[in-house]
């Protein structure tokens, strides 16, 4: 994996902006519990297709230029770049704190979306097992569950998910695109490639299991002629509903997915931020309800169009699902949203940084489902264990803490 450098726009809600003097060091990954006492989030936008939602990390390794998640780390002190994609926090407790919330006398079975925010499947999965046990919740109190992915992991769980079939339902909507696997690298590096994806839909459809897909987001001038072969090769792999959600950048998304596009696909990148302006009323993004999702204009129309009429051809089911502006799932359209949940108490716990059993791999072909926590001890360059330290601020001034970094010069 080649090395990443810490980069992160300006966080909005911090005082400070930190700037490296040396060039910046490279990023780590690292680990944060998160001791939440809820982790049912409740979501009630116009234009999101379920009420409730698990997720079981925040921050995701998948590094996706477009994740529209990215400022929910801004609320947490810390950035919405590289600070997303490798400051990852855990929910440990999600499982107990799931099968709490089922055990309420007001809870009435409704489906609970995995996950709303960051992929419930990335890497640290196969590790922190966090989505399965929460899985094995549903399935013990006959809980319907709907899954959002990427990743192959999820092939893992197919014995807890063909369960929960039979004592529910369970529904699985994989994520794919983009057809080309250069263009895909370049935006999502750290994603199985669409060959992969469409992998993944066979293995769930053999086993019996309902699969949708998710060509999402669609990033107009970039991805959307690849409409008509991600469904036709999804078809056949045997999903049997699809939906379209173009692409999403409020915030501090706008500067890291212009910074990736420009860096990963130059030729291509004006034209890109030009039709994806074109969508969008002469701006990166509209955060209208309803619009934030499809898009207007002529441009958004002929997208809509060929995904719409692709579906039919194909015979993917557009009354639950199927349109653009609705990712697919058992009942209509979501867009992902935090619920509002409140800002989770973190404590450090480092990975990659001084881990006393050696370094930690830094290549995600070296996941592996060990059933063992992916942490390491961390501790401060003045030797004392800060394994469990409370997290307070994002800065450390001088590079004490962050592997070797060089000095940093703080601006308020």
């Amino acid at each position: 994996m080649l090395p990443v450098k810490i980069s992160n726009p300006p966080n909005p809600w911090a005082t400070t902006e930190v700037e490296y003097l040396e060039g910046a060091p490279e990023v780590k990954l690292e680990v944060f519990e998160d001791h939440t006492r809820q982790i049912l989030a409740k979501n009630d936008s116009p234009d999101v297709g379920f009420t409730f939602s698990v997720n079981p990390y925040r921050g995701c390794f998948h590094a996706c230029a477009y994740c529209y998640a990215r400022p929910s780390h801004e609320y947490l002190s810390l950035g919405a770049g590289t600070d997303f994609d490798r400051k990852i926090v855990v929910k440990l407790k999600a499982a107990e704190l799931l099968r709490a919330a089922f055990a309420k006398k007001s809870w009435r079975k409704e489906t609970v979306v995995f996950s709303g925010v960051t992929d419930c499947y990335q890497p640290l999965e196969a590790s922190y097992r966090l989505t399965r046990a929460c899985l094995e919740v549903c399935v013990a109190h006959a809980n319907p569950a709907a899954i959002i992915t990427k990743s192959a992991l999820v092939e893992r769980d197919v014995d807890v998910l063909t369960e929960l079939a039979r004592v529910a339902s369970a529904f699985v909507t994989v994520s794919i695109p983009f057809w080309d696997p250069a263009r895909a690298r370049a935006i999502e590096p750290y994603v199985a490639t669409p060959a992969r994806r469409l992998r993944v839909i066979e293995t769930l459809a053999r086993a019996g299991l309902q699969v949708g897909v998710n060509v999402a987001p669609i990033i107009p001038g970039l991805n959307d002629q690849d409409i008509p072969r991600i469904l036709a090769a999804a078809r056949d792999a045997g999903a049997t509903r699809a939906g379209c959600v173009l692409v999403r950048l409020p915030g501090s998304v706008k500067q890291v997915f212009e910074q990736r596009l420009r860096v990963a696909l130059p030729l291509v990148a004006d034209r890109v931020l030009h039709r994806i302006r074109e969508t969008r009323g002469g701006r990166l993004y509209d955060p209208r309800f309803g619009a934030r999702g499809r898009g207007e204009g002529k441009y958004a129309d002929m997208i809509r169009t060929l995904f719409e009429t692709t579906a039919a051809r194909l015979g993917f089911d557009l009354q639950r699902g199927g349109r653009v502006g609705a990712p697919t799932l058992p009942s209509a359209p979501p867009a992902m949203s935090s619920g509002g949940q409140s800002p989770p108490t973190l404590h450090a716990r480092g990975m990659g940084v001084v881990d006393e059993a050696g370094p930690a791999s830094g290549d995600v072909e070296d996941v592996k489902d060990d059933g063992q926590a992916a942490v390491a001890k961390r501790k401060t360059r003045g030797g004392s264990d800060s394994s469990d330290a409370q997290l307070t601020l994002p800065i450390e001034f001088g590079g004490c803490d962050d592997g070797g970094a060089p000095a940093t010069k703080v601006r308020s």
